[in-house]
């Protein structure tokens, strides 16, 4: 396990680039060692991995998806959960405390969104963790955990991720944001209630009618903006 980690390390760390690094330091700030290497090129990358470890049992791309991850870089965290995405039957063996584990230390909104898009969004709607697991994550004073926990509704709904649409859960865990006001708790929730409208649009437009007076501008404009043209902005 360690000799193959080491290998994707020695490969991501190849593929580093200085102006890719300032640029991603700039929109998404965080303690973790930033490589500089861009979404399509990494993607080229996990694929080629997959295809290589693909006689691997399901358990054994977990631990080297945990292991790589905890190297605290930027690049290995959304390399560890696309790597998970790539293999569904690995993606099925997860549960709370592997999530938590896998999740521990982000600080950005990168890795959080990766996270939750390829992974935590996933495991949630197969019902391999519960409700209450998501809620517990809203209550947390990190603003990555609450963003975590809202941004895990989007593969709830989103068809390029199997979604179908789950205004109950949606609406559940936006209900419990619709005072926060931290910029990327907002954000996130702007989010997911655009993502839900694709496919109920009546649901959200009668979340917005009960609580806008509650809601950030934010979330107000972009959401009715969603709801009245289709588009995020005008």
């Amino acid at each position: 396990m360690e000799s193959y980690k080491q290998k994707i390390l020695d490969t991501l760390y190849v593929l580093s680039d200085q102006d890719r690094k300032e640029k991603t330091r700039y929109f998404a700030p965080t303690s973790m060692e930033i490589l500089g290497i861009t979404n399509p090129i990494l993607k080229e990358h996990i694929n080629q991995w997959c295809k290589e470890l693909k006689p691997w049992k399901p358990d054994h791309f977990i631990a080297l998806a945990k292991s790589i991850s905890e190297t605290k870089i930027l690049e290995c965290r959304i390399f560890a959960y696309e790597f998970l995405w790539k293999n569904k039957n690995a993606l099925g063996l997860l549960n709370i405390a592997d999530l938590n584990e896998l999740k521990e230390g982000n600080d950005n909104w990168v890795c959080v969104d990766t996270f939750c898009v390829c992974v935590s969004g996933w495991v949630w709607r197969n019902k391999q963790i519960s409700d209450n697991d998501v809620l517990r994550w809203l209550k947390s004073e990190n603003r990555w955990e609450r963003r975590t926990a809202v941004v895990s509704t989007v593969p709830l709904n989103l068809k390029s991720r199997g979604g179908k649409g789950d205004p109950e859960r949606t609406l559940m865990i936006c209900r419990e944001v619709i005072n926060d006001r931290d910029d990327m708790v907002v954000k996130a929730l702007s989010w997911a209630l655009r993502e839900l409208s694709k496919s109920n649009k009546p649901a959200v437009q009668n979340f917005m009618d009960t609580y806008s007076s509650k809601l950030a501008g934010r979330v107000v404009r972009e959401v009715n903006t969603k709801l009245t043209t289709g588009r995020k902005n005008r």
